[in-house]
C-alpha cells in the first residue's frame, strides 16, 4: 500500500506541476493579433523566427512576388536586375512569381509557396498577422522621403467638382484589402464627409489601381480612389495623359509597399536577403528605370510597428479583422 500511496502522490504532484506549467508555456508565446501559429516574444508585432531549427526553411529556390497593383509583366522586367543581385547575395535561384490579387499573395506566403515579397500598404497588416510576413524595408527617394497619398479622382466634365458631388454616383475602389483603394477612403468619407458606401454612393471594385485609373481616364467610372504613386508612374509611361484625370481629394502621406520575408526562413538567410536590399546599386538598373518615375531611388530600413501605425488605426476605424479566413 505504501508503494501505491507513493505512486499516487507522485502522480498528483506531477499533474499539479503540469497544471502550473501550462500558463507559463502560454506566456512564453504572446502573439497579440498574430495567428495562433506565430509568437511575438519581443513585442515588435511581427512573427518571431521559430526557435526550433528543424522548423526553419532553407530552400534551394526562393520565390519573390511584388504587390499586384499593375501589370505583372511590367514588374517582372523591372525587378530583373534586383533578383539577379539577390541570387548572388544568397547563393540561391530566385524566381519572380506574378500574383493577380492581394488575397492570392497572402495565401501563397501563408502556405509556404512565397518567401520574399512586397505587400501593398493595406495588405501589410493582414500579411503580417495571417501569413507570418516580416517586413523590414520600403522604397524612398534619394533624400529619404517616402510614401504616397490616396487621391480621389474624376475626369473633366464628369459633373464632380468636390467629394460631396459623388453622392448618388459610382465610386470605384480596388479591393477590400487595399489601403488607398478602399480602407482609407472608406474611413475618411465616413468621418469627414458623412458618406457611406451603398447608402450615399454605389461602390464598385476594379481589382487593381491601374484598372481604376484607366476606368476614370476612359470615363468608365465617374470617380475612383487610388494610390497616386501608381498614377504618377502610369503618366510617366504615357499609359494615361495628365489632362484625362482631375483630383478632388488628397490624403495625408501613407507608407508605400513594405518588403520583407516569411518568418520561418533560416536567420542567416534572412540576413543575406536584408543585405541584398540595402546594398543593391540602383544606378542604371531596371529597378531605377521603373521606380524613378515615382521618385524612388533606394531601400530604407523601417519597422512595421512604427511605420504602419496609422494604417492599423484606419483598420480599427473600419472594424477590419486580421483573422485568417
Amino acid at each position: 500500500m505504501t508503494g501505491i500511496r507513493n505512486f499516487l502522490a507522485a502522480t498528483l504532484l506531477a499533474a499539479a506541476a503540469a497544471a502550473f506549467a501550462l500558463p507559463a508555456v502560454a506566456q512564453e508565446c504572446p502573439r497579440g493579433d498574430l495567428d495562433k501559429r506565430y509568437c511575438d516574444r519581443d513585442g515588435d508585432l511581427i512573427a518571431d523566427v521559430p526557435e526550433d531549427a528543424s522548423q526553419q526553411l532553407d530552400p534551394d529556390t526562393l520565390i519573390f512576388a511584388y504587390t499586384p497593383v499593375e501589370d505583372p509583366a511590367v514588374y517582372k522586367t523591372a525587378w530583373s536586375d534586383f533578383l539577379t543581385h539577390l541570387e548572388k547575395e544568397t547563393g540561391k535561384k530566385v524566381v519572380f512569381f506574378p500574383v493577380q490579387s492581394n488575397a492570392a499573395q497572402i495565401e501563397a506566403m501563408r502556405s509556404g509557396r512565397l518567401h520574399i515579397a512586397g505587400f501593398n500598404t493595406g495588405s501589410n497588416p493582414l500579411a503580417v498577422n495571417c501569413a507570418g510576413f516580416r517586413p523590414f524595408t520600403i522604397m524612398a527617394s534619394a533624400d529619404g522621403n517616402f510614401g504616397y497619398e490616396m487621391e480621389i479622382i474624376t475626369y473633366p466634365g464628369s459633373g464632380i467638382e468636390k467629394v460631396e458631388d459623388i453622392k448618388g454616383k459610382q465610386l470605384a475602389f480596388t479591393s477590400p484589402t487595399s489601403n488607398s483603394g478602399f480602407k482609407a477612403p472608406s474611413a475618411i468619407l465616413k468621418a469627414d464627409f458623412g458618406m457611406e458606401a451603398e447608402k450615399d454612393f454605389e461602390p464598385v471594385f476594379s481589382g487593381k489601381h491601374d484598372n481604376s485609373i484607366l476606368g476614370v481616364a476612359n470615363k468608365d467610372y465617374p470617380a475612383a480612389s487610388i494610390a497616386n504613386s501608381v498614377m504618377h508612374r502610369m503618366i510617366q509611361r504615357d499609359v494615361i495623359k495628365p489632362e484625362q484625370v482631375v483630383s478632388i481629394y488628397k490624403s495625408q502621406t501613407f507608407p508605400t509597399t513594405g518588403f520583407g520575408v516569411v518568418y520561418n526562413l533560416k536567420p542567416e538567410l534572412q540576413e543575406k536577403i536584408r543585405n541584398a536590399f540595402f546594398n543593391f546599386n540602383w544606378e542604371g538598373s531596371t529597378l531605377q528605370q521603373e521606380f524613378s518615375k515615382s521618385n524612388e531611388a533606394q531601400f530604407i530600413e523601417m519597422t512595421y510597428q512604427k511605420f504602419w501605425e496609422v494604417i492599423r488605426k484606419i483598420d480599427a476605424a473600419n472594424g477590419v479583422s486580421y483573422a485568417c479566413e
